[in-house]
Order: structure tokens, then C-alpha cells, then sequence
């Protein structure tokens, strides 16, 4: 049962066919064989078992129950649940309990969805390997010796792992986009501004973005739906209309023109992941598609933009957790001066520590200009370009990473080549575009490998008409 999709589990849900309390134990059955995938920090299961027959009973009385009514859910780590804790995977929350749900979390109860539990993830959201979580790194469903990516990787190895059927991540610089090619999964990160951040423990403000990973793109949009609209609590919520995002079934690639970035080709080293693009661009241009080769060259400064920026609202964002009013203390110190720098030493692990250091740097007086303005400006220039490709082009469309999942190797960390991680998906976040990851193959060592189409910003009811039809074509 747990094998099934989202809207396969609610269709069986409906007709009474299964019961809610069934699909959860299902799942929760499968959490206690998969343990040692380490996807989950929080298994919230009495609550929900309570949840599921309370469902159960309202359908059996005739009562309307919502569109997610008894559907196990998987919750990242860094989005505030109410009662349940929320960690970020970081020795500094790993007391927290929030007294309020993220908005989105508020959207899936009020759909009657049921929280399974809270998902492992890189500390604070900051990483592409899941190797940086207090709690020990999440392994892949597909080869256990290997990263299920990040930081959203808990959610997607649940996913990838049947432990739940759809689950929410936060997609910064590919956050959910990169671990659900490397775990073979869906991962959408949506329109910048579309889904409430109210709630997210932030990361970085101007990139951070919720979004669903599913076992298939039907779901996805299904998901998304549910999850977006206005929100008068992020003060960037978009107020503008939002389109129904059902699929179309009949989409036909013929005609579509897709842009390819030459300087995203340039990078790709990795000869399965090559073949594999190159495999399926073929593909779409069987199916009608015109496919366009077109050169974007501030893509070159994308990666040093996120990190400048990235880092700096990070080490501004992250000023908060002190040791005072909330987060880990440190019970050694001999004044408060002293009480601060202790907590923070102690309560963050290497990559944020690191993060903070670098984002200090670049806010600091005699940087601000040269690194945290000019950054801004090369932000703007990337964003200009990618509204100039999309009037040559519907849609773009671009591995999901340069190579295909890594070995899990706490000894030799190699922090440069996990950035490099992130060089398909950071430009996307810094444009503010929708994208979403889909399964496009496997590796010569049957590693998953995704396909990343890039739609312009407000444009998620063609990118899901174009992700349907592709996971159609293939299959």
C-alpha cells in the first residue's frame, strides 16, 4: 500500500477501500524497516494514528473531509509544526518544539493531510549532501553507501523509500531539486514568492522557497496547488491570481521551443549524465520539440553570487539563535560575552560556522561594496537574462546536477565539489523562476539522474503540462 502514489492512495482513501489508520501504519511499518536510511529525525506516530481514525470516523459519518483527508505526510526539519519538533537538524534546535505551524503546514491540516514525521536535512539547510546534519547523514533508497543529496534529503529518500507519499522540502540554491535527481524522485522548487515562508526557519531571504517532491509530477502539481496562495505574513507573498495547475493530459511538445544553455553543457563532465541529457533533448526533439542552444553568459557568476548573498543573509538570519531566549545554551561560561561565543561555537556544526564566517566577511564595513552590492548588481543581471532567454524560448531545460549521487565520505569532506553541486539549480533561485527535477535515467551504477525544467516566473501550469508529458514520453 505504501507503493502507491498521492492521488492513488486518496483515490483508494475515497472509496473506503483502505482506511486512513491502514495507510498510516503502512508507512509506519516501512519507517521501521528503512531505519537505517536515517531520513527521519521525528516519528510522529501516535498523533497520527489518533488523526487517521478521526478521519476514518468523519468519512464514515458522511462528513466532508479535504482533498489530502488521511494521506501521511513527511515535513522538513527546518518548517515549524506545532507540538512536534522542529530541529533544522542542528545541535542548536534540538529542544525546539514551535507553538505555531508554518502556513503551509496550515494548508495541508486544513486539506486534512496527516504529518507522519520531520525530515532529516543538511544543519540549517546548508549543504547538497545531507553529511552536515547533527542527527548523521540520510542515505540513499538506491545505494546506501551513497548521499541522498540536500539539504531536503530526508524528504526525498522518504519519498524515494515509499515512507511516506509526498513530502515538503526548501529548495535555496536546489535544496529539493538536487536531492530528488539524486534519489530518483520529483522535486519542485515553485515561482519565488508563490508559497508562504511564514513559518520557514530561514536561510537565506531572497532565495528561500517551499516546495513538494512526489513520486510523480501529477502529485506534484497537486501538491503545489494545495500549498501556494497569498500570504499576509511573508511580506513577499505574491498577490496576484493563481492558475489551477491540473494537467493537461493532451500537451503536446510539438512546436514548444526549448532553450539550452550552452555554458550549463559546457560543465558537464560526468559522461552518464551527458548521455543522458543528451538522450532525452533527442527524445522532446522526436516529440516536435524545437530545441534551441543559446548562450547565457552571467550563468558563469551564478554560483559566487548565491554564496555571496547566500551566506551573508544566512549570517544575518542565523544572529538569532544565541543561547538566550531560545537554542542551545552552553552551561560553561564565565559572562555573557562569554555565554554567547560558547553557545554558538557549541551549537553549530563546521558548515555553518563556516557559512556565518564568510557571510560576516562580506557584510563587514570594508567588503559591503565590493562583495555583498556587486553581488546584488550581478543578481539583477542574471534575472534580466533569464527574462531575455524565455523570449526566445517556452521553456529551458538543463541536467538537474553535474553528476549523479556521491559516496558518503565523513573523513574526506570535500566542500568545493559539494557547491559545485548546486551550479544547475542556484541560477534558478537567484532568477526566482520555477523549476522542477524529474527522473530522467540512471547511471552506469543505477544511481538516479534528473532532467531540470526551468519555466519562466508565474509559468508552473506549462512547466507541469511539460513535466507530465516528458514522464509520459519515457515511460
Amino acid at each position: 500500500m505504501h507503493k502507491k502514489t498521492l492521488k492513488e492512495i486518496i483515490g483508494l482513501l475515497e472509496k473506503k477501500e483502505v482506511s486512513s489508520e491502514e495507510a498510516v501504519k503502512s508507512c509506519l511499518d516501512n519507517i521501521e524497516k528503512n531505519k537505517h536510511l536515517n531520513a527521519l529525525n521525528y516519528v510522529n506516530a501516535d498523533n497520527a494514528i489518533k488523526q487517521a481514525r478521526e478521519i476514518d470516523a468523519r468519512r464514515a459519518r458522511g462528513e466532508r473531509v479535504g482533498a489530502l483527508a488521511g494521506a501521511p505526510l513527511i515535513i522538513k526539519d527546518n518548517i515549524c509544526t506545532e507540538g512536534i519538533p522542529t530541529t533544522c537538524s542542528s545541535k542548536m534546535l534540538q529542544n525546539f518544539i514551535p507553538v505555531y505551524n508554518a502556513t503551509v503546514v496550515e494548508k495541508l491540516l486544513a486539506e486534512d493531510a496527516i504529518i507522519l514525521g520531520k525530515a532529516n536535512m543538511d544543519e540549517f539547510a546548508m549543504g547538497s549532501s545531507n553529511l552536515s546534519s547533527y542527527t548523521g547523514p540520510v542515505r540513499n533508497p538506491y545505494n546506501n553507501d551513497y548521499v541522498s543529496g540536500g539539504s531536503s534529503g530526508g524528504s526525498c529518500a522518504s519519498v524515494s523509500a515509499n515512507l511516506a507519499y509526498a513530502a515538503l522540502g526548501s529548495d535555496t540554491g536546489g535544496s529539493i531539486r538536487q536531492p530528488a535527481s539524486f534519489c530518483g524522485a520529483v522535486g519542485v522548487k515553485p515561482t519565488y514568492g508563490t508559497v508562504s515562508r511564514h513559518g520557514l526557519i530561514a536561510l537565506s531571504s531572497s532565495f528561500d522557497q517551499i516546495g513538494p517532491i512526489t513520486k510523480n509530477v501529477e502529485d506534484a502539481a497537486f501538491m503545489t496547488q494545495i500549498i501556494s496562495g497569498y500570504d499576509e505574513r511573508d511580506n513577499i507573498s505574491y498577490r496576484g491570481e493563481y492558475p489551477s495547475l491540473e494537467i493537461d493530459h493532451e500537451f503536446s511538445f510539438k512546436d514548444k521551443k526549448i532553450g539550452v544553455p550552452k555554458e550549463f553543457l559546457d560543465l558537464l563532465l560526468d559522461q552518464d549524465v551527458k548521455a543522458i541529457t543528451r538522450k532525452q533533448l533527442d527524445l522532446l526533439s522526436d516529440e516536435g520539440a524545437q530545441i534551441i542552444e543559446m548562450s547565457m553568459k552571467t550563468l558563469e557568476y551564478a554560483i559566487p553570487v548565491y554564496y555571496v548573498l547566500g551566506c551573508a543573509e544566512a549570517a544575518s538570519n542565523l544572529g538569532r539563535f544565541d543561547g538566550i531566549k531560545y537554542g542551545y545554551r552552553s552551561q560553561d561560561f564565565e559572562d555573557l560575552i562569554d555565554l554567547y561565543f560558547k553557545s554558538r561555537t557549541q551549537g553549530f556544526g563546521k558548515d555553518v560556522k563556516l557559512r556565518i564566517l564568510v557571510g560576516n566577511f562580506a557584510l563587514s564595513k570594508g567588503n559591503f561594496d565590493a562583495y555583498f552590492k556587486k553581488a546584488q548588481k550581478v543578481q539583477t543581471l542574471i534575472k534580466q537574462e533569464f527574462d531575455q532567454a524565455f523570449e526566445k524560448c517556452d521553456l529551458i531545460i538543463t541536467p538537474t546536477t553535474p553528476t549523479p549521487a556521491f559516496k558518503i565520505n565523513l573523513d574526506q569532506e570535500d566542500a568545493q565539489s559539494r557547491y559545485i553541486c548546486d551550479v544547475f539549480t542556484a541560477p534558478v533561485n537567484i532568477a526566482g523562476n520555477a523549476a522542477i527535477s524529474v527522473p530522467a535515467g540512471a547511471s552506469s551504477k543505477g544511481l538516479p539522474i534528473g532532467l531540470q525544467i526551468i519555466a519562466p516566473s508565474l509559468g508552473e501550469k506549462l512547466m507541469f503540462d511539460a513535466a507530465y508529458a516528458f514522464e509520459r514520453i519515457r515511460q
